[in-house]
């Protein structure tokens, strides 16, 4: 059998094939691929002096056009290529035969260099006419594998848009509800403080009474002894006012009449209880008298004896009983509590400690509260307090 020929190359030996030498649809591949879309808009602005009206794809058929025969826009075409691509290109040289060639092309379109290795190809002195179609052929298919890849691509990036304004949607609706709860958690909060205050206030209002009735019932066995006292005296009272019965004479001769001499009763002073000092008792005998609106009235010292009575005539004018003694046995720590829950304060400042007094003084100046202070501490003076408060109400 005779031998088949190798194939000839392309270009001349020793000769590397211009841009316009190619054919039509390497031409194309080289302009397309070689060269970024940037890249061309500038030479031809600088040839053209202007720039260009076409943009695209009419550019690149434009481009294509003028290249299929030598003229400046070719040659300046041919002038970039060379530049970008002069590495690419020496690598190239290296290879002696279309084979060495095309396992060249191999391996840089395996690494996906493909711009400088397409141009190099085909520009080579070895590039056959079989070379050339493979490497156009594989380009070709690269070019379909890459814009179906960049179909996918697009398809995705737009299923991430409309996931992303699904998610969008779903974070400010999220963000709306924990606004919400946010809000709603500081209206609880603030509801909860004000009901945690009220309870303080009547917590202490409860304290203050628990100190009064451990005060009052301290002092009920000395207000029980002070009444059977009283209810002795009387009764020696009453005994000694009794008429007197003269004693019958002896029988014998009846002397001279003689007047007889009526015993004159003996006054016996009467011991008053504690709380019946200045008409304090004829007071609390007395039936209610409205005044006191219900207010928490706090009597601040006063002789821990007289704080049943102090109880009864304030109870008397429709008033509830608070008291604390000013610091002599009741801590006072416990006094300002006890100030909070009060609406009226009478203050014996006679017998309160200096620090209890003016702890007094300044929170009724502080927030405004009516305060009496009485010199004497006494059921009168306490009953005079009542009265002028009752009268300027």
């Amino acid at each position: 059998m005779r031998e088949q020929p190798a194939a000839a190359p392309l270009a001349s030996a020793g000769h590397r094939r211009r841009l316009w030498e190619l054919p039509p649809r390497a031409l194309e591949m080289v302009l397309g691929m070689a060269l970024p879309h940037e890249a061309l808009r500038r030479v031809a602005r600088r040839v053209l002096r202007a720039e260009p009206k076409a943009q695209g794809h009419a550019l690149h058929a434009g481009l294509v056009t003028e290249c299929r025969r030598r003229g400046p826009l070719a040659e300046a075409l041919q002038a970039e290529l060379e530049r970008q691509h002069a590495a690419t290109q020496r690598q190239a040289a290296e290879a002696g035969s279309a084979e060495a060639l095309a396992r060249w092309w191999q391996g840089q379109a395996g690494r996906g260099e493909l711009p400088g290795a397409l141009w190099a190809v085909l520009s080579h002195p070895r590039c056959t006419e079989a070379l050339q179609q493979q490497v156009l052929g594989e380009v070709q298919m690269l070019q379909f594998q890459a814009g179906q890849a960049a179909r996918v691509e697009l398809a995705r990036f737009e299923a991430l848009i409309d996931e992303n304004a699904v998610l969008a949607r779903a974070l400010a609706a999220a963000q709306q509800r924990c606004t919400q709860l946010a809000a709603e958690h500081a209206r609880v909060h603030a509801a909860c403080l004000a009901d945690n205050a009220k309870l303080r206030g009547r917590v202490a209002a409860l304290e203050a009474q628990v100190l009064a009735l451990r005060a009052g019932a301290a002092a009920a066995p000395t207000s029980a002894q002070q009444e059977a006292r009283i209810e002795g005296l009387e009764r020696a009272l009453r005994k000694a006012q009794a008429p007197v019965k003269a004693p019958l004479p002896a029988p014998g001769p009846m002397p001279k009449p003689k007047p007889l001499a009526v015993p004159v009763p003996v006054p016996v002073p009467v011991m008053q209880a504690p709380g019946s000092l200045g008409g304090a008792g004829s007071a609390v005998a007395a039936g209610p008298e409205e005044g006191l609106g219900q207010r928490n009235v706090l009597c601040v010292g006063g002789r821990t004896a007289i704080v049943p009575v102090y109880r009864r005539l304030v109870e008397a004018r429709g008033g509830r009983f608070l008291h604390h003694d000013g610091g002599e046995e009741d801590k006072l720590g416990a006094l300002d509590a006890t100030l909070a829950a009060a609406d009226l304060v009478i203050c014996q400042a006679g017998c309160v400690s200096h620090n209890a007094y003016w702890r007094v003084k300044d929170h009724c100046k502080r927030t405004g509260k009516r305060c009496v202070f009485v010199e004497t501490p006494s059921a009168a003076g306490l009953q005079r307090a009542l009265a002028q408060v009752t009268q300027d109400t």
